[in-house]
């Protein structure tokens, strides 16, 4: 795909965005991931302002996986080009820079955990190896998700995280990927977001955090312009055929 293939919506030429270098968070250029599989996207043209919510809108599939952990340092582009918070064509920097969440193949989550184990693990991995942590109580648990939750109210520690409401499974995983708070936050789908409620309130809370960050939302979902988010950028087609996934497949 080309960059005058991927436009911006509101602009009918699909033109890219007009700002310098010094604006962008990650700027890509041809940019292509041959996976296991085979060719999983590109070329891809790309570019992303620092700060405040990106929405990448494109259909749910292996290749936009593979686009969204490109975008922050998980995967490394067989070709072209990419800078990510200004690190040319470094994965490895770009990684410790960024954040990943509601990607299930890096942080899905078993549905027989407590909220209080998340809490206590993800305070453990992000801790010096010497350092003993107990488990979280309730000043952890706010700590770590307050300012993802806002006005939401917090989950109960002993609650099982598939008893969690929709809205708070989804704040949760969020907050537990964006610990510690790094410049770069990538969120993998909003997708599975049944209630229209619960996604205006999610995307406020993005565009809050996007306030010191930048945020890049993956979901296919949205086309028209969003409260708080500065773009949505249309990639209707990443690969020219698409490869469904296999929860796609298994549901036909």
């Amino acid at each position: 795909m080309t960059s005058t293939e991927a436009g911006i919506v509101g602009d009918p030429l699909g033109r890219g965005p007009v700002s310098g270098a010094d604006d962008l968070a990650v700027s890509a250029r041809a940019i292509s991931v041959k996976g296991s599989w085979g060719h999983s996207f590109g070329p891809v043209d790309l570019d992303i302002g620092a700060g405040g919510v990106t929405v990448i809108s494109a259909p749910v599939s292996r290749a936009r996986n593979a686009l969204m952990l490109t975008l922050c340092g998980r995967m490394r582009p067989g070709k072209g080009s990419i800078s990510i918070l200004g690190h040319e064509n470094h994965a490895r920097s770009a990684f410790k820079e960024t954040s990943l969440s509601l990607m299930d193949e890096v942080d899905e989550i078993e549905q027989s955990v407590r909220v209080r184990d998340l809490i206590t693990e993800c305070r453990r991995w992000n801790a010096p190896w010497y350092k003993l942590i107990p488990r979280a109580g309730e000043t952890q648990l706010e700590q770590l998700c307050a300012s993802t939750f806002g006005a939401a109210a917090l989950p109960p520690l002993n609650e099982f995280f598939d008893r969690l409401p929709e809205l708070e499974q989804v704040l949760l995983r969020i907050a537990l990927g964006n610990a510690p708070r790094k410049p770069l936050l990538v969120v993998g789908s909003l997708d599975d977001l049944t209630s229209d409620a619960a996604r205006a309130f999610v995307y406020s809370r993005l565009a809050e955090l996007g306030r010191d960050q930048t945020v890049i939302v993956a979901d296919e979902n949205e086309r028209a312009p969003i409260p708080g988010c500065r773009e949505v950028i249309e990639l209707p087609s990443l690969t020219g055929i698409e490869r469904p996934l296999k929860s796609e497949q298994e549901g036909r």
